[in-house]
């Protein structure tokens, strides 16, 4: 006989579900089902990305470059790269780290700030990758929703009384 893995207790109706993350699913919750694997691979995938930004701004820098013209336009460019970068790694870790809804000032300006965030987009590559070296991206902030959401659930089926499917007859 083959040895089958241990179903998982089914839970109760209204117990709360864990939200998936793009590329893990729910895989995340128990860390099952090739998430270290899946882990692997977006390290990989986000690194490649960031290489492929990074080749591509550069190819824009020489095009500046090989205009001539000047040196103090080479420079201004370099500097308004880092700088939209290092908005982009402190705007992505930020919303890894405590979720988007944490966002406040300039770091939530989508809009107003979408060129700010292209330009800047190795960076945010960046903080993705380094961000998957610790665990799935966004995984910190939907693991504590979910915690806060299952003590929820057990206080309110905790303060229950011996009949869970109604009130009592009088």
């Amino acid at each position: 006989m083959s040895e089958q893995p241990p179903t998982p207790a089914p839970k109760p109706a209204g117990a709360p579900e864990p939200e998936p993350i793009r590329f893990f699913g729910t895989s995340w919750l128990d860390r099952d089902n090739g998430y270290w694997l899946r882990r692997v691979g977006v390290s990989v995938g986000a690194l490649a990305a960031t290489a492929a930004a990074a080749l591509v701004l550069r190819f824009g820098v020489e095009g500046i470059a090989l205009s001539e013209s000047g040196g103090f336009l080479n420079g201004l460019l370099t500097a308004a790269i880092a700088v939209c970068s290092l908005m982009a790694v402190r705007r992505t870790w930020k919303v890894l780290t405590e979720g988007k809804e944490q966002l406040t000032g300039w770091m939530a300006e989508d809009k107003s700030l979408g060129a700010v965030w292209l330009i800047g987009g190795v960076g945010s590559l960046a903080a993705y990758f380094a961000r998957s070296l610790v665990e799935a991206p966004g995984e910190a902030v939907r693991r504590d929703a979910h915690r806060k959401a299952v003590e929820q659930y057990e206080k309110r089926q905790a303060g229950r009384s011996g009949r869970p499917g109604g009130k009592r007859k009088r």
